[in-house]
């Protein structure tokens, strides 16, 4: 069994861990009523939407989602936030570091990590270390779930029917015809759009599948032209009235979710897994890809 698959399937027990250990966690994450900045790359950022949204949506705060390397933070921008909360795996991403050096003294930062021994424990103020949900492989699966679990139960959502969601994820069937599909498209509302584009990424990563991802009330405004027979359309959150009935006209299949939309995103995992058995891909070492992106400082004016 690939290290993926073994990651995807002990996720139940990290989300549990992580619920289990909030009081050690919580005073380090972000207090009712700040303005907060969620940044992250990949599936960090994706990860960072959709607490962004869940988070001003229970009332808890204003809450932006950025792109580590597009975040208007720091020198010359306007924005003001009470805290900046760095989602990184690895703790070395490039981006990352550099959008913490620039805050560094002027707003208080938190990063939620795998690893504190990497130059994040030196940029961040405040570091929550999921060292338990780490990962082997390049992709990443366990750990984002599990540090959003976290959150949402630090938000205050009751998160045992999520964990049960994520068993039941574990051994549920995928549909032959997403396993036949040629192009899979991902939809979410609200919160779960975020993970929509998360669930695009992670067939993309591991499969090199055409995948693509689209709030569910936008996907009539252009994308369903591509919905035909032969092709999926995956739902994470609850579809809007009538897309159903639409998708079917067009022959294409649709999978609409029965689980919590990160239990969902479980089963999403597995499909990635499996697609890329099927095409004898190292589902572990992705091609062009490595578990953290470290870009070469730029060279000195003048040298």
């Amino acid at each position: 069994m690939s290290w993926t698959a073994q990651e995807i399937a002990s996720q139940p027990d990290c989300w549990q861990q992580a619920v289990d250990r909030l009081p050690e966690f919580a005073p380090l994450l972000p207090r009712h009523g700040e303005r907060v900045a969620v940044v992250g790359c990949g599936t960090s950022w994706f990860l960072a939407q959709a607490y962004a949204a869940l988070r001003e949506g229970a009332g808890h705060g204003e809450t932006d989602a950025f792109a580590a390397s597009e975040a208007p933070l720091g020198p010359g921008f306007a924005r003001r936030y009470d805290r900046v909360l760095a989602l990184t795996r690895s703790g070395t991403t490039t981006e990352v570091l550099e959008l913490l050096s620039a805050v560094r003294g002027t707003v208080a930062t938190t990063a939620i990590t795998a690893d504190p021994a990497t130059p994040v424990v030196e940029l961040a103020d405040d570091l929550v270390v999921l060292d338990f949900a780490d990962e082997r492989s390049v992709v990443q699966t366990r750990f984002p779930t599990t540090q959003l679990l976290l959150l949402r139960a630090h938000l205050g959502e009751r998160t045992e029917g999520v964990v049960a969601d994520g068993a039941t994820a574990l051994t549920a069937d995928i549909a032959p015809e997403l396993l036949d599909a040629e192009q899979i498209s991902f939809l979410g509302r609200g919160w779960s759009y975020g993970l929509a584009r998360e669930a695009a990424l992670k067939v993309r990563e591991t499969a090199a599948w055409w995948t693509e991802s689209y709030p569910a009330m936008e996907y009539r405004h252009g994308p369903i032209s591509v919905a035909r027979s032969g092709r999926a359309v995956w739902s994470l959150g609850e579809l809007p009235e009538g897309l159903a009935e639409q998708v079917a006209a067009t022959g294409a299949h649709l999978e609409q979710p029965a689980l919590d939309p990160v239990a969902e995103l479980v089963r999403v995992q597995r499909l990635g897994v499996a697609l890329a058995g099927k095409l004898g891909r190292d589902v572990d070492n992705p091609q062009h890809l490595t578990r953290s992106v470290v870009l070469a400082a730029a060279p000195a004016a003048g040298a």
